[in-house]
């Protein structure tokens, strides 16, 4: 048994999951006595159980299931080992895991395995990714039938209107965020600064720059599971779905990024404020493949409801310096760390793919030493520009035959993804307004 656990005689039942295309959490509960057992051999579940759609159904078609036999992956440990889950009113821990052949070999769809395929290019070229995100979600009392902010549990009342990098309105929901902070401490995630938002009840935080990818998705993965979890045992609901409310903005996933040469430089660090040619070729390369990878920061349906102008969320493919209206943006501050701030996705994406999609992109510019378009200025929303893909459908169709995204992600990934998108537009369109925010709410 592992000496976290010996250290947590508390703990009495365990979880083991994995992530599957749609960032759900997927796997078993098993009592403690039996964890050296997974820690050693792993455990087993059906491939096909990384590529189930939205509502946890098979998907029709897929080679994953009935033309094979539906047969079994092998589940093993990742490195990030047994985690608390303190959303949980019993001590309980979480085991995540990653997907492999019977032969070791690793199983293609597993998006976790998708991410590290592309870290190691990076270092197969000696540069380390440094990544930092950006979550927005929203604290919201679903026990109506009118979605609205919860009322606050020191005084009892709601909040009227957004409220942007308000005290009041973190104070308002302390001990929710005293909980969240120690949980994250507990888990090992680097949250960093928190601020309200511009919608009713949004807020951000903000998890620390770290030269380690995969646990940068961890910890972007699991955070959402931790936030929603601890929101509910607070009496109210937390989402990251991309547009929960349509007066009010929509949920974004920021990724900031620099990269490191083998001594330590930041590649994007020319001295001064333009930034590098390697900068810019990591801008064209992630502008190039913005169309083919629309999917991928606009997974779901109400994605697209997000995607609109003058919302907050680009629409526009561009790339600015100290411009938020642009999809690809630069900060300013000091030139040892410029970085690139990727605008695109919603709260609703996988993190797996989401970064895989970003450094992927980033990776073949500079592959291809390529030049971006001149940076615009002023409101990218008011500019005549390639727009992204605008509904759900063209997303589907402009990924499955992206050039940029097969030099990113293995054809069964691709496969896996766009069968599985197909069959949950089809039952989507079928859906209610309320089915469908009903659908997100809780899952993404």
């Amino acid at each position: 048994m592992s000496e976290w656990l010996m250290a947590h005689p508390e703990v009495r039942t365990i979880r083991v999951a994995a992530c599957d295309l749609n960032g759900q959490a997927r796997g078993k509960r098993i009592p403690t006595r039996f964890a050296g057992k997974v820690e050693e051999d792993g455990t087993r579940f059906p491939f096909s159980v990384l590529n189930l759609d939205i509502w946890g159904e098979d998907i029709e078609n897929s080679p994953l299931v009935f033309d094979s036999g539906d047969p079994d992956g092998v589940l093993k440990p990742t490195e990030r080992g047994f985690i608390p889950m303190p959303w949980l009113e019993a001590p309980t821990a979480l085991l995540p895991l990653w997907m492999y052949h019977e032969d070791g070999r690793p199983f293609d769809g597993d998006p976790r395995h998708a991410l590290s395929r592309i870290v190691k290019r990076y270092a197969e070229r000696g540069l380390t990714p440094v990544v930092a995100t950006e979550l927005e979600f929203y604290l919201i009392d679903d026990s109506g039938r009118t979605l609205r902010v919860p009322p606050s549990p020191r005084t009892g009342k709601r909040r009227s209107g957004a409220d942007t990098l308000a005290l009041r309105a973190l104070d308002a929901f302390d001990a929710f965020f005293t909980d969240l902070y120690d949980a994250c401490e507990a888990m090992d995630i680097p949250a960093d600064t928190a601020i309200s938002e511009a919608g009713l009840g949004q807020f951000e935080i903000n998890l620390m720059h770290q030269p380690d990818a995969l646990k940068a998705a961890d910890d972007t993965w699991l955070f959402k599971i931790l936030v929603r979890g601890l929101a509910r045992k607070h009496g109210f609901a937390a989402s990251f779905m991309a547009k929960p409310y349509e007066d009010y903005a929509g949920n974004g996933m920021h990724t900031h990024f620099s990269i490191l040469d083998k001594d330590g430089n930041n590649i994007f660090d020319d001295g001064g404020p333009k930034g590098s040619d390697e900068l810019h070729h990591a801008v064209a390369g992630c502008l190039k493949a913005i169309p083919g990878s629309g999917l991928l920061f606009a997974p779901h349906g109400n994605s697209y409801d997000r995607l609109v102008p003058d919302a907050h969320a680009p629409t526009g493919i561009c790339w600015a310096y100290e411009n938020r209206t642009a999809a690809i943006r630069v900060p300013g501050g000091s030139p040892a760390a410029r970085r690139i701030e990727h605008r695109v996705a919603g709260g609703d994406i996988n993190p797996y793919l989401m970064l895989a999609t970003v450094l992927g992109a980033a990776l073949n510019g500079l592959e291809d030493a390529a030049e971006p378009p001149a940076p615009i200025t002023g409101n990218a929303y008011d500019l005549d520009l390639e727009q992204m893909p605008g509904t759900w459908g063209e997303a589907i169709d402009a990924f499955e035959a992206s050039s940029e995204i097969k030099r990113i992600f293995p054809e069964e990934l691709i496969n896996n993804l766009t069968l599985t998108k197909r069959q949950e537009l089809r039952f989507y369109e079928e859906l209610s307004a309320q089915e469908r925010i009903d659908l997100y709410l809780d899952t993404v």
